[in-house]
């Protein structure tokens, strides 16, 4: 098991920027990918961004593509979330998640390590 603490969540005003992190702990995860996700209606969770260690490579939804980069530090075992040119719609609790099945990690499915949370509220 991989254990998830998130953090960097706030209010902001439109067109400002915040920074997520998320921090894990637990069994080594060299292998696995770590996500970032929001609750959207109808959906169980929304996907916003991804990145796999093991290859270095980045996925984004369409909505956040240009504004948003995931990063990863392998040695502080953490992945961060920079949010520029924020937008009211982006409002939402994010939550990180870990799976150590990599092949569709733009859904929220494969992840089975999930955060607490952290609260993103962007003001219009």
């Amino acid at each position: 098991q991989v254990q998830l603490v998130e953090s960097g969540g706030g209010l902001v005003q439109t067109g400002g920027s915040l920074r997520l992190s998320c921090a894990a702990s637990g069994r080594t995860f060299s292998s696995y990918a770590l996500g970032w996700f929001r609750p959207a209606p109808g959906k169980d969770r929304e996907f916003v961004a991804a990145i796999r260690w093991s290859v270095r490579s980045t996925y984004y939804a369409d909505s956040v593509k240009g504004r948003f980069t995931i990063s990863g530090d392998n040695a502080k075992r953490s992945t961060y979330l920079q949010m520029n040119r924020l937008k009211p719609e982006d409002t939402a609790v994010y939550y990180c998640g870990a799976t150590p099945w990599t092949m569709n990690v733009m859904s929220p499915v494969p992840y089975n390590n999930w955060g607490q949370g952290t609260q993103v509220t962007v003001s219009s």
